[in-house]
């Protein structure tokens, strides 16, 4: 199946100018790295490239066609210089009072791509610089790359709302070489379930996410520390769980930390290019160090001690035994060092710091894809 980048012109691939109409080869300004980048992303990746713009009146007498065409042509001869060529160029000339079928964000100019075996949509994007392409990638059943900080264009023509627009919008930039990152890199998810007789747990990973979360494990402060995972490790984590919490909790927190580790595993994948390596983390009066190693092989080294039995409904036994069944399931090394006077803080900060080394240890260099190991393999 093809996948489909479809790119708004104006405001994408060259600079809008101040009054909307880029009628002229002296407003033309082309978009900063927009020609390194995109070069890049045709020649290294197989996405189709597809150039979707809404041009208002084009053909009337208020945006003239031989006013259009010269710039559009250059602007589509230098790119084509640059390695980079259009599979197709869709044009809508209404304007917006016109409600044309074909005008962003409706479909009407792109149906061949619509219920079409050929194209993989949900693995497609829709790059563009208004809130008309994020929910045109919306009606497509694709994603968006929303070229746009500030969220106002577009805001008037869409008929979701705002906040119906944020689970499309895969990513948020203006800047061309942090788009071709994340095409590179791709988001490394993963999603398992895991059941027996005592637990029923469903995980869902994405490591390269934002730091959203949804935990319910039936232990509130268990749930607040795997939230400290999700928000500064910076991925974003569904953890569900039932657990025979009416025996007692050790079951849940347990198959909770083998499943965490073995989804891990799971969206690691091949390892390439992740930096593979710890952080120490300062809270109050505790300070905590974590280093991990997703390097293939589990250990735990747990220097920590704890006063009290229990912390909210957690014991504090069970803290050694997550990390030492995460390792298991992740197949990584684990090292932790606690030190402080206060539990709370002294596990809330393990877990922060856990997190950071997370975060660092799984960080990939676009430039340097190749496997941190002088093994050959992890």
């Amino acid at each position: 199946m093809k996948k489909v980048l479809f790119i708004d012109r104006d405001g994408t691939i060259v600079l809008e100018p101040e009054n909307l109409q880029l009628d002229s080869l002296d407003k033309l300004e082309f978009y900063p790295k927009a020609f390194q980048y995109l070069a890049k992303i045709a020649k290294e990746f197989d996405y189709e490239l597809a150039m979707v713009t809404n041009q208002d009146g084009l053909g009337t007498d208020s945006f003239p066609e031989d006013t259009f065409w010269p710039t559009q042509n250059f602007i589509l001869k230098a790119f084509e210089n640059e390695g980079v060529l259009f599979d197709d160029i869709f044009v809508d000339r209404s304007f917006p009072e016109d409600n044309a079928p074909t005008r962003k964000p409706r479909t009407g100019m792109l149906t061949k791509y619509l219920n079409n075996p050929e194209y993989d949509l949900e693995n497609s994007f829709v790059l563009g610089d208004r809130l008309t392409d994020v929910e045109l990638a919306k009606n497509l059943g694709a994603k968006a790359i929303f070229m746009n900080l500030t969220d106002g264009a577009g805001s008037t023509e869409i008929s979701s709302k705002r906040e119906e627009l944020d689970g499309t919008i895969i990513l948020q930039t203006t800047d061309w070489k942090t788009i071709y990152e994340f095409l590179k890199l791709e988001a490394r998810s993963a999603s398992i379930t895991r059941k027996t007789n005592e637990t029923d747990i469903f995980i869902d990973l994405n490591l390269d996410g934002t730091g959203k979360s949804k935990i319910e494990t039936g232990i509130a402060f268990f749930d607040h520390m795997l939230d400290q995972i999700s928000r500064h490790g910076q991925m974003d984590l569904e953890i569900l769980v039932k657990g025979d919490l009416e025996v007692d909790e050790h079951h849940t927190i347990e198959d909770t930390a083998i499943a965490l580790g073995e989804v891990f595993a799971k969206a690691l994948g091949n390892k390439l290019g992740i930096e593979r390596y710890g952080f120490c983390l300062p809270m109050d009066d505790c300070l905590a160090q974590v280093a991990i190693d997703f390097g293939g092989r589990n250990w735990l080294v747990w220097e920590t001690e704890f006063k009290r039995e229990m912390v909210g409904k957690m014991p504090t036994e069970m803290f050694y035994h997550f990390f030492k069944s995460f390792s298991d399931g992740a197949k990584a090394n684990i090292n932790i060092k606690a030190e402080g006077t206060n539990e709370h803080h002294k596990i809330e900060a393990i877990f922060k710091a856990f997190a950071k080394a997370i975060k660092v240890a799984v960080k990939r260099d676009t430039e340097k894809m190749i496997l941190p190991s002088t093994k050959g393999m992890l």
